[in-house]
């Protein structure tokens, strides 16, 4: 049987599991706060999705705070806190956490400013048992005094959106680039070890998702053609050239073993639109000579 044969078999699986767990009744709770029966992102209520935070010149250091409550009758546990970048903390009182029904938690972020100018956009993947959620964190860091003073008005400004800029020409010159260097912090480290929505959110969202992501970088929840899983496994694993799309396999030097491909394909073939919406037809207006007056 070929892979892309097995590919959809466990697709179907899936399907039939999620139907099966919807039909099925719940068995009673025992003792106590069940655990919540299926992933449900609307039992935790956050104070909010983003925060930003203006950087006085010479702080080295952004806090942030989100609190989060569960508004569910089930017991909710945080099994972990990732981040998009080295130089961005998240952290719990333990590690996992679980909060019990109308109990709530603080969530604490740090990010270092060390080397950064401008506006910053960071990320910070909450994996519960509710699912996951994704939090942006947004510093506005000034330049340092001594850099105004002695830069000519004319200059070009040395911030983050010029940072981006500069990035996005080396990975249009080398799309394999986001593997190598510094990149490599974000696009290979944090996806090591993780399979389907997780794997998406650590090596796929932090671009796709991206609320600043360059213009050349698609929507995946907007199609443009008629997508299925022989569709996401060839972009995924061989990319597309001359784009900003990098190869993941490691077949053609990218992070992801072939077993991570599968179940990242598996993933965006179930929740992915599959069909692109054909845009309503907009009728050419009336001849000036039946226009009324």
């Amino acid at each position: 049987m070929s892979r892309l044969s097995l590919m959809l078999s466990a697709g179907l699986a899936i399907a039939a599991i999620h139907v099966f767990a919807q039909e099925t009744p719940l068995a009673p709770p025992t003792a106590g706060a069940p655990p919540i029966p299926a992933p449900d992102p609307s039992a935790l209520k956050w104070d909010s999705e983003s925060k930003e935070f203006n950087a006085k010149p010479g702080e080295t250091s952004a806090p942030f705070t989100f609190s989060v409550t569960n508004v569910s009758k089930y017991s909710v546990a945080i099994n972990k806190l990732s981040t998009s970048c080295g130089c961005t903390a998240a952290q719990l009182p333990t590690t996992p956490y679980t909060l019990q029904p109308g109990s709530n938690v603080s969530i604490s972020v740090s990010m270092d400013l060390s080397g950064k100018v401008g506006a910053v956009t960071k990320s910070v993947t909450v994996d519960s048992t509710a699912g996951f959620k994704s939090l942006l964190v947004k510093p506005n860091i000034p330049q340092p005094a001594a850099v105004v003073a002695t830069t000519p008005a004319h200059a070009p400004a040395n911030n983050a959106m010029g940072d981006r800029a500069k990035n996005i020409q080396n990975a249009l010159a080398d799309r394999q680039a986001v593997f190598k260097g510094e990149c490599a912090t974000c696009h290979v480290d944090k996806g090591v070890g993780k399979m389907g929505a997780e794997l998406y959110v650590a090596s796929c969202g932090i671009c796709h998702d991206a609320e600043h992501r360059a213009a050349m970088v698609p929507d995946l929840k907007v199609p443009r053609s008629p997508r299925d899983i022989s569709f996401w496994q060839k972009w995924i694993m061989e990319g597309k050239p001359g784009t900003l799309m990098p190869a993941f396999a490691q077949a053609h030097g990218g992070p992801l073993t072939q077993e991570q491909i599968d179940s990242l394909t598996v993933y965006l073939n179930e929740t992915m639109p599959r069909q692109a919406v054909a845009a309503t037809p907009v009728a050419p207006p009336a001849p000036a000579s039946l226009q009324k007056n």
